[in-house]
């Protein structure tokens, strides 16, 4: 066994989830996936990515320099974030991306002026906020009025005036993203709604985008992974497809992260301890909230699996060594009797996983193999 904790990257079920989205998109040829890089950059997986065709969503320059790096034609890549650095937009600019996803006047400002030094012409897209509830975790909604993301509503048909007049720029889209985790269509059914009411409006005032970017946001299935190792990417586009009133020449571009690649990764970790308290079992691990933050940090549940006992099950916390009371994966699950030496296995653990790892405590970062090494 390698030395734990490594995540563990299954590349046949990562190309199978691939696959699945190429056939719920179907015939749909003015459909376009840009995989958001931020929820995985470990070279494998982007490998795979690239290599089954799909564009990149990057939200820093270091994303972008990933993207590239690992093969993703420039004209593939979309770069959105509310605080890009002039060098990031420097960058993003040499490389000839296909679109600023932007944020705020004063962004739209920058870019034009340094799109304008650099005799360049910067394709924008205007990320609006739809206030749109995502029925999801706080801290991952991004579609509400008060999220710092977006450009509120009232505020766009001036910006789309004065982006239309500014040297440097050439606005050709608008974007959202209202938040991750989502499995309730009905919640990108509001999405679609939104956005064609804001089409129909600034038709009236002579702008029609050609790309329409929905942002990601499809959820997982974090109880039953292996039950449902493929999200429900048939219901999205159907979804999409049957509510968002696109008219001729224009395109429908989306951003799927977590969808694409939670369910292909795992965190192996190795029992270290096992603590038997007054009322409690504890299981103490050797990876930690250093190597995955989610439950720590969302309160997320991850399935954890002893893959090294077929025992009888005995209910236990699951913890780890970092000195902070916050470290732990979860409480009063039933695992096949543990011991020290056991190996479990964190299922769902793709996104934001390997991605998010630090090194406080000054821990070393997690290792990684895959299915197909």
């Amino acid at each position: 066994m390698k030395q734990t904790p490594f995540y563990h990257y299954d590349l046949e079920l990562l190309d199978r989830t691939l696959q699945a989205i190429k056939a719920a998109i179907g015939s749909h040829s003015n459909y376009h996936v840009h995989y958001a890089i931020k929820a995985n950059a470990n070279p494998m997986v982007l490998e795979r990515i690239c290599k089954a065709g799909f564009g990149v969503d990057c939200v820093s320059g270091g994303e972008v320099d990933a993207a590239l790096k690992a093969g993703f034609a420039p004209e593939k890549i979309v770069f959105a974030g509310v605080g890009k650095a002039d060098w990031e937009i420097e960058l993003a600019l040499k490389a000839g991306i296909f679109c600023f996803n932007v944020e705020s006047e004063p962004e739209l400002e920058v870019i034009s002026q340094m799109a304008s030094e650099m005799g360049k012409q910067a394709t924008i897209a205007l990320r609006v906020n739809p206030n749109v509830d995502a029925h999801t975790h706080a801290n991952i909604t991004t579609g509400l009025a008060e999220n710092k993301f977006g450009i509120n509503i009232e505020l766009l048909p001036a910006l789309v005036k004065r982006a239309q007049s500014m040297p440097g720029i050439k606005l050709d889209g608008l974007h959202f993203h209202i938040g991750s985790q989502i499995l309730q269509m009905d919640v990108f059914e509001t999405l679609a709604y939104r956005i064609n009411q804001l089409l129909d409006q600034l038709s009236l005032e002579g702008f029609r985008p050609t790309h329409i970017n929905v942002g990601g946001g499809l959820g997982i299935d974090y109880e039953n992974p292996e039950e449902n190792p493929i999200p429900d990417f048939a219901g999205y586009f159907e979804t999409l497809s049957k509510h968002l009133n696109l008219g001729a020449g224009q395109q429908l571009h989306s951003e799927l992260g977590r969808s694409v690649v939670a369910q292909c990764g795992r965190l192996i970790t190795k029992v270290l301890y096992v603590k038997k308290g007054t009322v409690k079992q504890f299981v103490i691990v050797d990876a930690g909230m250093t190597d995955l933050v989610r439950p720590a940090m969302y309160g997320s549940h991850h399935k954890i699996v002893n893959i090294s006992s077929t025992g009888p099950e005995e209910k236990y916390d699951v913890v780890g060594p970092i000195c902070e009371s916050s470290d732990v994966f979860d409480k009063d699950i039933m695992l096949a009797e543990t011991h020290r030496g056991d190996y479990l296995a964190i299922l769902s653990a793709g996104a934001y996983g390997e991605i998010m790892a630090s090194q406080y405590n000054l821990r070393k970062l997690p290792g990684s193999s895959s299915t197909l090494e």
